[in-house]
């Protein structure tokens, strides 16, 4: 049965050498362990060193297998099917409806070809989405089930914030009023330098607060907006408020590393009865 979720709200937590940014109060609430992951920890050699989560980077396949459990094992979950789509800047979103092994094969083999969001439904399956500036978003359901999304420019403009929360009403049941997001560590619009034809497509999409000179554009805001139009209340949209250009050396950063990095994630898994490792 779902219930009334508690106010989101993240706080540093410390497990076996890894820093998390998550809420306590959501995983005893409905079972939902949401996570948002930095640099530090992990095997990864410079100049990916640390907990490196992305494939795709040129690390050492090994090694990114390494921090990929050991990221498990500090959620307490390391049985947890592990879903990590191949992230393509676009709004393709795939849903886990069931941790039955055909399904969530499945569910791999299609994020595989292309997704920049899960939509999870069942327990004990951990979608991980790797970022290094983009905009990570979790959103939770009062019954348990969850988004994890991944906004760039491209997608963020292109309303996937939205899409995934109308997916996340359709699959869950409940309304999206009552659903909890999380954004989190990302390039902010300090750092987030932009040619004046993409902040002309997010004034055009979200309005001015979004773009505070033409140069520059605010993908929180962005993404806060196309979550409120989709149904989410304000007081349930969470912000880490950190720019990972401005803290190189906690995240990962495109641009603050001139194009070599690893890459931090969002993750989330729902257990049933397990507790906090």
């Amino acid at each position: 049965m779902a219930v009334e979720l508690p106010l989101p709200h993240m706080d540093a937590r410390s497990c076996a050498g890894i820093t998390l940014l998550t809420d306590d109060a959501l995983a005893s609430s409905v079972g939902v362990r949401a996570a948002f992951t930095g640099a530090a920890g992990g095997v990864s050699a410079p100049p990916y060193q640390g907990l490196n989560l992305g494939s795709h980077v040129g690390d050492d396949l090994g090694a990114v297998e390494r921090n990929r459990g050991l990221l498990l094992q500090a959620l307490g979950v390391p049985d947890a099917q592990l879903i990590v789509p191949n992230q393509v800047h676009g709004v393709e979103l795939v849903d886990v409806p069931s941790r039955d092994e055909v399904a969530v094969e499945a569910a791999r083999a299609q994020a595989q070809q292309e997704a920049d969001g899960l939509v999870v439904t069942a327990p004990d399956v951990a979608a991980l989405l790797c970022f290094a500036d983009c905009l990570p978003l979790v959103m939770v359901s009062p019954d348990g089930s969850f988004a994890v999304v991944h906004a760039g420019w491209r997608g963020a403009v292109a309303g996937i914030a939205g899409l995934a929360a109308r997916r996340l009403e359709a699959v869950s049941g409940c309304s999206a009023a009552g659903f909890n997001a999380y954004i989190g560590p990302h390039i902010r619009q300090e750092c987030f330098q932009t040619g004046r034809d993409v902040a002309g497509r997010f004034l055009q999409a979200f309005g001015p607060a979004c773009v505070p000179d033409p140069d520059h554009v605010s993908l929180a805001e962005a993404v806060a907006t196309d979550l409120e139009r989709a149904g989410l209340v304000p007081e349930r949209i969470w912000d880490a408020g950190v720019c990972t250009k401005c803290h190189p050396h906690d995240y990962y950063s495109y641009r603050a590393s001139g194009g070599v990095c690893g890459r931090h994630g969002a993750i989330a898994v729902r257990t049933e009865g397990r507790s906090w490792a």
